[in-house]
């Protein structure tokens, strides 16, 4: 019967790639000459962006996002932190969606069911596995959950036949 797995998961190497070279582009940039700005990796798989104004961190985020793109690791797994004024710089944590919660991976297989597609979705852990007796509703399922805006990207592995 075949099957296949829906995750949440980023490429780790990736991000610390966009974010070693967003860090060489704020030493570059013009607008950030003689500015106080920083943007670093913590080993929680979180980034931490501080600068002298509010303005500056959208901007940071911004070149973040760019990179992210260029790396292709998905922007929508992003989830910033609200900014923290701290004496004269600010502080801003984005941290990155890894894995499908429990209330999520319900939503998703709320969706197959309402679908009305020929497909069985069990929760495993971080994971929803799918199965069906065709490969062509295998298929459906899969672009039914990418046209759903279900605001974390997902990818589909462990395709079985």
């Amino acid at each position: 019967m075949p099957s296949f797995d829906i995750v949440s998961e980023i490429d780790t190497v990736e991000l610390r790639n966009a974010v070693e070279n967003s860090a060489r582009e704020l030493t570059t940039r013009f607008d950030f000459r003689n500015v106080d700005a920083t943007i670093e990796m913590l080993k929680d798989e979180t980034v931490k962006l501080s600068a002298e104004g509010d303005f500056q961190l959208k901007q940071i985020r911004d070149i973040l996002r760019g990179h992210l793109a260029k790396r292709g690791v998905d922007a929508d797994s992003m989830e910033s932190k609200e900014p923290e004024a701290t004496g004269k710089k600010w502080h801003q944590t984005i941290a990155f969606k890894q894995g499908i919660e429990t209330d999520m991976a319900k939503k998703i297989v709320k969706h197959l069911k309402e679908a009305k597609l020929k497909v069985q979705a069990s929760i495993q852990g971080d994971k929803v596995r799918v199965t069906g007796k065709k490969r062509d509703d295998l298929q459906t399922a899969i672009a039914s959950i990418r046209q759903a805006e279900l605001g974390q990207p997902f990818q589909f592995n462990n395709f079985r036949d």
